[in-house]
């Protein structure tokens, strides 16, 4: 389980003015598939980001497991068991599918093994194996080979960030089935950061986060209608701007 107790962040921005963009969060995550909302600028993926450990909280503190590893980077936070996928999928120059997968593995795979884990996201193994991981994969395709890598990794928590921005359809579609396979066979817990409905409607636990805070919280059936509601005001307030 993973467990945030008052977890705040702040920056100075250019004025020299201090910027709060996390206010005292408190959160436990133990459901299987959870997923964060809400509006843009509201601190969703600096959530994603001090809980992969790429930045510090200002305060509070960050348990897995009711281990405290808030001074732990991302690195060591990897080790015990936390995983983070990006926005925007790095490209690795000069290193094939199956060496991707098998690095996030920590353990040397064989072919087959590589194969089957290229399955469980969609790709037809023989196709994808010794392909390299550059520009010549689109979006979708470097997706879902990120999450293979995570499923090679079998962590505690995965964590993606708008894993639906930049990609078509047919992906996001694709996509999609993935995160529907993944919540049903995946051992440990996943959080998105999403503002899709159609991921919002397979989690267990929805959070809505705005200006910083946790707005809502609870499952579809209970936010869904305040979270619609809020967006329909803001809709109807920009139309008569």
């Amino acid at each position: 389980m993973l467990e945030l107790k008052n977890i705040s962040y702040s920056v100075v921005d250019e004025n020299g003015e201090k910027k709060d963009i996390l206010k005292n969060i408190n959160l436990e995550i133990s459901e299987h598939f959870v997923a964060v909302t809400g509006p843009n600028g509201g601190g969703k993926s600096t959530l994603a980001k001090i809980i992969a450990g790429i930045i510090k909280p200002t305060a509070g503190q960050i348990l897995l497991d009711g281990e405290d590893i808030t001074d732990l980077n991302i690195t060591e936070r990897a080790n015990k068991g936390i995983s983070f996928a990006f926005q925007q999928p790095v490209h690795f120059k000069g290193l094939t599918v199956k060496d991707m997968v098998s690095i996030a593995s920590g353990r040397t795979m064989t072919t087959h093994q590589v194969c089957d884990v290229l399955s469980e996201v969609g790709l037809c193994a023989r196709d994808y194996v010794d392909r390299e991981v550059n520009s010549s994969l689109s979006g979708g395709e470097l997706k879902r080979i990120e999450i293979a890598m995570i499923l090679a990794r079998g962590t505690k928590l995965s964590l993606f960030d708008e894993p639906e921005a930049g990609i078509d359809l047919w992906s996001f579609n694709s996509l999609i089935k993935v995160f529907e396979k993944m919540r049903d066979d995946i051992n440990g817990a996943i959080l998105i950061i999403s503002h899709q409905e159609r991921i919002l409607n397979i989690a267990d636990k929805i959070i809505v986060l705005a200006n910083g805070e946790i707005s809502s919280i609870g499952s579809k059936e209970e936010v869904f209608p305040k979270l619609f509601l809020e967006a329909g005001s803001c809709q109807r307030l920009q139309d008569k701007i």
